[in-house]
C-alpha cells in the first residue's frame, strides 16, 4: 500500500503500537493519520484509573505526534468527545462506534486488532485492515534476570535498592540484588514487557486489575504491580515456586494419604505465609487426579503449579460464588480453594462442602487450631466437622500437625457433672488419637478450651464461668457484682443488699431462670458479709479484650490507676497500672498478648494486694 490514503486506528492498534511499527516499517507511505478524539478520551480515562493500558496508548499518541512534526506523516484529530455516560459504557460498544463514525465521515481505513470491532464494521460496510497479533518469537523478560535458581521472590520498588528473598522455603534471607536503585522508567519498561507478554502468551494472564494494581500470571510467576494512588511508589512483587513437589516427598503416613483419597472430605491446609502450603495443595491436587478423580481448582490469581487436566478456575465478576455455581454444574469430585481468607470464602467452602463436593482449602495461620478458630462466626459450629474433618498444618515445607475434626455429645474437660453434657467439638492430634481441644458453647459464647496441661485444681472454665455468672445476674442490679466459683457445679455471688430481692424475682423466679440457663447452681449473699482471703477481699474482673495494629487492649470500668495483676484462667502473666480510660495495653508482639488472645475468654483482672 504506497499510495496516499486516510486511515482511523481504533483505540486496541494504539495500545498495542502497532500503528506505529507499520509506519515505520514503511506500509503507508504518505499516510494520513486520522486519531478520533473519543479514543483519546478512553485512554484518558484508563490513564486516570491508573491502567497502564491507558499510559501505554499515550505514549504512542505521543510518538505519532512525533513522527508528524518531522514530516512523516500527516496528523489529525477529529470528532466528538464522549459524555461521562458515554465512557461508562465504553465496554458495551459506545466508544468504538464513535471510532466507527469517524472512519465513515472520512472515507478512511479503519485499522483494528479487535476481532469483533472488525468484523462489526464490515457489516457497517467500512473499508477495514484487521490486523493479527504477531506470534513474535517470545523474549526473555527483564524481570527474569533477577532470578537466580534459589530466588522465591523479588522486590522492586522506584528509587529503592532491588531486594530479592533467597534460600528454600522456612530458610529465606532478603538480599540486596545491585547497588544500584531501581528507576521509574526502568518499572515503567517491565510493566509494559508484562501487558505484552499477556497478551501474547497463552500461558499468561493479566488475572487482576484495578485502580493502581495489577496481577500478573506469567508461567510459573505470580506478578503484583502497585502504583499511585493504591501506593506511595511504583512498585513490583514477583513471586516463583522453587521446588515441584509430589506428595510422595512429603513425611506422609499410609493413613493419612488414604484418608485424603479414600472419599471426598473437608481439608484445611493451613500455616504461615511462606511455608509451603499451596505447593502442599498442589501436589495432593496431582495425585488426587491420578487417583481418577475429577479435580479443580478456584484460585486468584490463578498460581497453582498443576497439570493440564486440572482446570484452574478464576472469579466470575470478582466473585468466587459465581464460580462455585459454575463447579456444582461441572460436579467435581474434588476442588482446591487458595485461598480462603474473608467471610465469603469460608461460606462459599462450606456451600459447596455440603454439596458433596470434597474441598481443599489453603488457609493463613499461624498455629493449626487457629485454622479452625477462622470458621467460627462464619460456619454455623454444629457442622463444623462436616465441613471440615482434616486439618495439615504445615510449616518450614513439612507436615508438622494433622487434626482429626470429630463431633459428639459430652460433658466437657474440666467438668464433672453430667447434667452439663453438651454438644462438642473434638480436635484430635491425627497421629496418636489423643484429643488436644474442645469447642462447644458455654452460656453465649464459644469456647475452644485446651485439653492438655490444664491444671485441675482450678479449671480455666472458671474463670470463663465468673465472666457470664456476672453479665447474666447484672441485668437485675444497679452496682457491680463479685463471684466465687466453688466447683464445676456451683458458685457464691455477692451483691449489694438492695439488689438481692430483684436477683432473687418474685418466688424465686429470676434466680431459677438463670440457673438453668448457666447450668450451674447459685448461692446470693449481702456484699458486706462476703469472705476475705487472708488481710484482703480478691476482687476479680472481667475486661474488653480488643486488639489493634500495635496493642492487645484490656478494658474495665471503675479501676482507673489501680495496679492489677493479669491472669489466663489460673495463670498469672503480668502487673500493669489501669490507665485513665480504664484500660492496660500490652504490645502485641508480647508472650503476654499471644497468651490473651490464645483464649481471651478466661482472661482477668485482679486487683494486686501488695499495693
Amino acid at each position: 500500500m504506497n499510495e496516499e490514503f486516510s486511515i482511523v486506528p481504533d483505540t486496541s492498534v494504539v495500545i498495542d503500537g502497532r500503528i506505529t511499527t507499520k509506519l515505520k516499517a514503511g506500509e503507508f507511505k504518505i499516510a494520513r493519520v486520522i486519531v478520533p478524539e473519543a479514543l483519546v478520551s478512553e485512554l484518558e480515562a484508563q490513564a486516570n484509573r491508573g491502567k497502564e493500558t491507558g499510559f501505554k496508548g499515550l505514549e504512542e499518541l505521543k510518538e505519532l505526534s512525533d513522527m508528524a512534526k518531522n514530516g512523516e506523516i500527516s496528523l489529525e484529530f477529529t470528532g466528538k468527545r464522549p459524555s461521562l455516560e458515554q465512557i461508562k459504557l465504553a465496554s458495551s460498544g459506545e466508544i468504538d462506534s464513535m471510532i466507527r463514525a469517524v472512519a465513515v465521515e472520512n472515507n478512511a481505513i479503519f485499522i483494528t486488532s479487535d476481532r469483533v470491532q472488525a468484523e462489526v464494521a464490515r457489516a457497517k460496510g467500512l473499508n477495514v485492515e484487521y490486523l493479527i497479533p504477531l506470534m513474535e518469537e517470545l523474549k526473555s523478560l527483564t524481570i527474569e534476570d533477577f532470578f537466580t535458581d534459589d530466588t522465591l521472590s523479588v522486590h522492586l520498588k522506584a528509587n529503592v535498592i532491588p531486594m530479592a528473598k533467597k534460600g528454600s522455603v522456612g530458610k529465606q534471607k532478603l538480599v540486596k540484588i545491585r547497588d544500584s536503585v531501581s528507576s521509574e522508567s526502568e518499572l515503567h519498561t517491565i510493566i509494559k514487557e508484562l501487558i505484552e507478554r499477556a497478551k501474547r502468551d497463552p500461558e499468561s494472564h493479566l488475572e487482576i486489575e484495578y485502580e493502581g494494581v495489577m496481577v500478573f500470571q506469567i508461567g510459573s510467576m505470580r506478578i503484583a504491580v502497585a502504583q499511585p494512588p493504591f501506593s506511595d511508589g511504583m512498585e513490583i512483587t514477583a513471586v516463583r515456586p522453587i521446588a515441584n513437589v509430589r506428595l510422595d516427598d512429603y513425611r506422609l503416613s499410609k493413613e493419612l494419604k488414604a484418608r485424603i483419597i479414600e472419599r471426598q472430605r473437608g481439608v484445611l491446609v493451613a500455616g504461615p505465609p511462606g511455608a509451603g502450603k499451596s505447593t502442599f495443595a498442589a501436589s495432593v491436587a496431582e495425585v488426587l487426579h491420578e487417583q481418577g478423580f475429577i479435580v479443580k481448582t478456584m484460585e486468584s490469581p490463578r498460581d497453582l503449579q498443576v497439570t493440564d487436566a486440572i482446570t484452574q478456575y478464576a472469579p466470575i465478576r470478582g466473585d468466587m460464588e459465581k464460580t462455585a455455581d459454575i463447579l456444582l454444574l461441572v460436579r467435581p469430585d474434588y476442588t482446591v480453594y487458595d485461598e480462603v481468607r474473608k467471610t465469603r470464602d469460608f461460606q462459599v467452602f462450606a456451600d459447596m462442602r455440603m454439596a458433596g463436593v470434597g474441598m481443599i482449602g489453603v488457609v493463613h495461620a499461624t498455629r493449626a487450631v487457629d485454622a479452625i478458630q477462622r470458621l467460627i462466626g462464619r460456619v454455623e459450629l454444629g457442622i463444623i466437622p462436616q465441613v471440615v474433618d482434616t486439618v495439615v498444618f504445615i510449616d518450614k515445607g513439612e507436615i508438622s500437625k494433622v487434626y482429626d475434626i470429630k463431633f459428639t455429645v459430652k460433658v466437657p474437660h474440666g467438668m464433672v457433672e453430667q447434667d452439663l453434657a453438651r454438644p462438642v467439638i473434638t480436635v484430635a492430634d491425627f497421629e496418636t488419637g489423643n484429643i488436644e481441644y474442645e469447642i462447644y458453647t458455654y452460656g453465649e459464647q464459644v469456647v475452644v478450651m485446651p485439653v492438655t496441661g490444664i491444671e485441675m485444681e482450678r479449671p480455666g472454665t472458671w474463670a470463663l464461668a465468673v465472666g457470664e455468672i456476672q453479665r447474666e445476674i447484672q441485668r437485675y442490679t444497679r452496682s457491680e457484682v463479685d463471684v466465687d466459683v466453688v466447683s464445676d457445679s456451683s458458685a457464691t455471688v455477692y451483691v449489694d443488699e438492695e439488689d438481692i430481692a430483684s436477683v432473687i424475682g418474685k418466688g424465686g423466679k429470676n434466680i431459677d431462670q438463670i440457673e438453668r440457663k448457666l447450668g450451674i447452681h447459685l448461692d446470693i449473699r449481702e456484699k458486706e458479709k462476703k469472705k476475705r482471703t487472708g488481710k484482703q477481699e480478691i476482687s476479680s474482673y472481667i475486661p474488653a479484650v480488643e486488639r489493634t495494629k500495635k496493642y492487645v487492649i484490656l478494658t474495665v470500668k471503675g479501676l482507673s490507676g489501680e495496679t492489677v495483676d493479669v491472669y489466663s484462667g489460673e495463670d498469672y502473666l503480668l502487673t500493669a497500672t489501669v490507665g485513665r480510660k480504664g484500660d492496660v495495653k500490652i504490645g502485641k508482639d508480647t508472650d503476654s498478648a499471644y497468651r490473651i488472645m490464645e483464649n481471651p475468654s478466661i482472661v482477668t483482672l485482679r486487683l494486686n494486694l501488695e499495693t
